[in-house]
């Protein structure tokens, strides 16, 4: 099995690609820095150079990547910003370094995978519950909300087209304890990830587009 992430330097896209490498895949991962390829080299994962927020970068992945095939791509690269409340007007900075790496970068990125894909493969985009209005029954950190919200239309998006080609989901990966998450959340992030490669291994055509919680259940968007 060839799996690729991007956005893999730490947290649940390391995870993943520890996981997959254990159980004998061949795993190509991404990360920003030198430091964070380091890690995905010691756990045993091919690691390319890969900023997604950095138009030049993102636009390097289809060419470092030509000629590859994969059967399960993951789009992990995502940042929280401030944890604000609703109606606290975030700064300019702050909106661009979220929409850019959580928006963005998925919209740079997505195209490219595309023409990267085996036939029948699965791509999953790591989304939020967060991001959904019909679920959502809190205000907090509405900007990392509206980026999560504009990824899972974008992820829609890829689905119509590439209906018939490749199983496309949002995942929202629970509550985690990552930096991210912080310490009080309520999963370990190698439960989290567990979870989810059950649910995506379990994963038919018939979830084709759909918005799901890291242990298969379907979310509203």
């Amino acid at each position: 099995m060839k799996v690729l992430v991007v956005g893999a330097s730490r947290g649940i896209g390391l995870e993943f690609v520890r996981q997959f490498a254990a159980d004998g895949a061949a795993v190509t991962a991404s990360a920003r820095d030198e430091a964070g390829r380091a890690r995905l080299a010691a756990v045993g994962a091919r690691a390319i150079a890969l900023d997604v927020a950095d138009a030049a970068s993102a636009a390097s992945l289809a060419w470092q990547l030509e000629g590859e095939a994969f059967d399960l791509a993951l789009v992990c690269a995502g940042v929280y910003g401030p944890r604000t409340q609703a109606l606290d007007v975030p700064s300019q900075a702050d909106f661009d370094r979220v929409m850019h790496t959580n928006v963005l970068g998925a919209m740079r990125v997505l195209p490219q995978l595309a023409e990267l894909l085996a036939p029948g493969a699965k791509l999953a985009v790591l989304s939020s519950r967060m991001g959904s209005i019909g679920a959502r029954g809190s205000a907090t950190g509405w900007l990392y909300r509206a980026s999560k919200a504009a990824l899972n239309s974008v992820l829609a998006d890829a689905a119509r087209v590439l209906q018939g080609r490749a199983v496309c989901v949002a995942l929202h990966p629970g509550w985690v304890r990552t930096d991210m998450g912080g310490a009080g959340a309520d999963l370990d992030v190698a439960a989290s990830v567990a979870a989810m490669r059950r649910m995506l291994a379990a994963l038919t055509p018939a979830g084709h587009g759909a918005f799901f919680d890291h242990d298969g259940t379907p979310i509203p968007w």
